[in-house]
């Protein structure tokens, strides 16, 4: 069994922390293993969900690059993917930073991935639910307490 820490997400840190994670990280998309490892990073941030970061030489699935960008004021520039397993395609359910700034600098190459657009995501026994509003990539998990960012009614907190 799972043995993560409580955690409040108001507790977490502004700017942003990045730690390792020692659970193991499961993806499955069209009943097919997309990822497992336990040598995913996390990102903590204020009002947000974890989010978990694995790295490129464990992902099983197809990454096609997928149009448009994003910019985070403490990460850079990410471009996103469609994510490939079998006959399954999530569009757009993927991203990278490839050149991360400086703080964030572990995070290159890594890959994170939209757990709503996957048929399942885990942190070790935990099934993870999407952080909520579509925007935010942040995994939910069964030991996170707060006010999670994306709802309406969240853009400020």
């Amino acid at each position: 069994m799972t043995d993560l820490p409580h955690e409040n997400v108001q507790s977490y840190p502004r700017p942003p922390a990045l730690e390792p994670v020692s659970q193991l990280i499961t993806i499955r998309l069209g009943g097919i293993l997309v990822a497992e490892t336990t040598r995913a990073l996390r990102v903590l941030e204020t009002h947000h969900a974890p989010t978990y970061y694995l790295p490129p030489e464990e992902i099983g699935a197809t990454l096609r690059p997928a149009s448009g960008s994003t910019f985070c004021e403490w990460k850079g520039a990410a471009r996103y993917f469609d994510v490939i397993a079998g006959a399954t395609t999530a569009s757009r359910a993927a991203w990278v930073y490839d050149r991360p700034t400086a703080r964030f600098a572990l995070l290159a190459r890594y890959v994170a991935f939209y757990a709503g657009l996957m048929d399942e995501a885990w942190v070790g026994d935990l099934r993870v639910l999407p952080q909520p509003g579509g925007f935010y990539g942040g995994w939910i998990t069964s030991n996170l307490d707060g006010t999670i960012k994306g709802s309406p009614g969240t853009r400020h907190c």
